[in-house]
């Protein structure tokens, strides 16, 4: 085991040194020419992808992880195209790495740089947001007034966090009285507070535990889609872990909107097993959270549940009535994952979906990525209103199916890309094992076919802590994978 973890360790500092060079040279440094084509289903290669000659002014809206990956494949493609990036962020933060953060094996520093790494040459960049968009005239309107016109655009504007609609919860209260959240982040600014405050709570935790009281952990998952909807259980799990390897243990309880541990049938199965090794885990399915009184240590949750109804005779059948009340936990810490929306620029503007479910959300075909009702927008990542597809994983495939298909627009051609609804959870149920739960629009898909996606494996917590972040920063945001 530690000549496995002295290894991936050598990989990664290799890795780590191959700073501007090519893609087959940072694969070999590697020793990943096959296996990076392997790992995590890498999409279409960037060295042979489609092209256009045409002059026209491209657009992308974020400078987040889809953003950039958008970008650096679409200038390669486009070499005549005028391109502009809004963003606002010149910090460029590894998201994932919050989650090592609060763990105690990343830095601040580990997973942040600075954007004008990514961004090519000859790009302008308004260090902006975008307050208006306005399709009907193809251009957008920033906070400061800016009106940027465009022919092709790609929104890739992410998520927004929303810890105020939770009742007496403020974000100034993230990191006091026994709250933690590994969300908490300020992408304009490069902050990491969610991955030290809750490093910090790990730590907390564990002196309560020690301290002869068995202490009430309560972690939540909210009733919106979240970035990465694995990170509420990935916290719960590496927190209890760090506890178990002191021989504490503590009363945790899972609370969540949904009502099973995972959407997958034999990844919610496998999740049951890894909650059997650790200290009393009670799971509290169709819970909301409403409201906290911070003093006190109170979580209001809002319960669904459901009741036989009357009796129907033709369908020889109950009706279901469902109910809502409110549920009130004590607690002595609690790991809070915010609501989440697309931003109000995107849920104003025209751009989004108008009813439904998925209402706010940018209104994309699932398949192609480009708009419903707009041929001329294409979305990428977190703001995209799709079945599947809130994790970096996805907007890593997301990029060659909208590169391919934004530059068969400006070539008049069919588009020739389809998105398959890849995502990618890594969850890590304890220090040392990650479930790597692959999956697309159709159920598991696997990209190392000969090991069970279910079962909880060091190989990819490895690839993960040591090999995932510098291909992040070399390969991904380079569009070289």
């Amino acid at each position: 085991m530690n000549q496995k973890i002295e290894a991936s360790k050598i990989a990664y500092d290799a890795l780590n040194a191959a700073e501007g060079m090519s893609r087959r040279e940072a694969l070999k440094v590697m020793g990943l020419t096959g296996g990076a084509a392997m790992m995590m289903g890498t999409p279409t290669s960037a060295e042979a992808g489609p092209s256009s000659d045409k002059k026209v002014k491209v657009l992308v809206v974020g400078g987040g992880a889809g953003g950039i990956m958008a970008l650096v494949r679409l200038h390669r493609a486009m070499p005549n195209a005028v391109f502009t990036i809004i963003a606002p962020n010149e910090i460029h933060l590894y998201q994932p790495g919050q989650v090592f953060m609060a763990a105690g094996l990343y830095t601040h520093n580990d997973i942040v740089k600075q954007n004008k790494d990514f961004i090519p040459s000859g790009v302008e960049w308004i260090k902006d947001e975008v307050a208006v968009f306005d399709p009907d005239n193809n251009k957008v309107v920033t906070r400061a007034g800016k009106e940027a016109a465009y022919d092709y655009m790609v929104v890739a504007t992410g998520i927004v966090y929303h810890y105020e609609w939770i009742k007496g919860l403020t974000k100034e209260d993230i990191g006091t009285n026994g709250i933690s959240s590994v969300y908490l982040s300020n992408l304009e600014k490069g902050t990491t507070k969610g991955g030290e405050v809750t490093w910090k709570w790990f730590n907390e935790l564990k002196a309560a535990a020690a301290s002869g009281k068995k202490p009430t952990a309560i972690y939540t998952q909210p009733a919106t889609p979240i970035k990465c909807g694995g990170a509420p259980q990935k916290i719960l799990y590496l927190s209890a872990d760090h506890l178990k390897k002191e021989g504490f243990g503590a009363n945790y309880i899972f609370a969540t909107n949904g009502g099973k541990l995972f959407g997958l049938p034999t990844i919610a199965k496998s999740l049951e097993n890894v909650q059997s090794w650790y200290d009393t885990i009670t799971n509290k399915f169709k819970h909301n959270l409403v409201a906290m009184d911070v003093a006190n240590k109170v979580a209001t949750f809002e319960r669904t549940y459901e009741v036989k109804g009357e009796y129907d005779k033709d369908l020889e059948e109950y009706d279901m009535i469902t109910k809502k009340e409110m549920v009130d936990m004590q607690y002595d810490f609690i790991h809070v994952v915010p609501p989440m929306s697309p931003p109000k620029a995107v849920v104003d503007s025209k751009l989004g979906w108008q009813k439904g479910s998925a209402k706010g959300w940018l209104e994309v075909d699932q398949y192609t990525l480009q708009h419903k009702r707009y041929p001329n927008i294409f979305g990428i990542g977190d703001v995209c209103g799709i079945p599947k597809g809130k994790t970096g994983g996805s907007a890593r495939h997301h990029a060659p199916v909208v590169t391919a298909n934004l530059v068969a627009a400006v070539n008049g051609e069919k588009l020739p890309e389809i998105f398959d609804g890849y995502t990618v959870c890594p969850l890590k149920v304890e220090y040392g094992e990650i479930i790597m739960a692959e999956f697309n629009y159709d159920g598991l898909a696997p990209t190392v076919p000969f090991l069970d996606p279910a079962t909880p494996r060091w190989f990819w917590w490895a690839f993960d802590l040591y090999m995932l972040k510098p291909m992040y920063w070399h390969l991904m945001l380079r569009g070289w994978i």
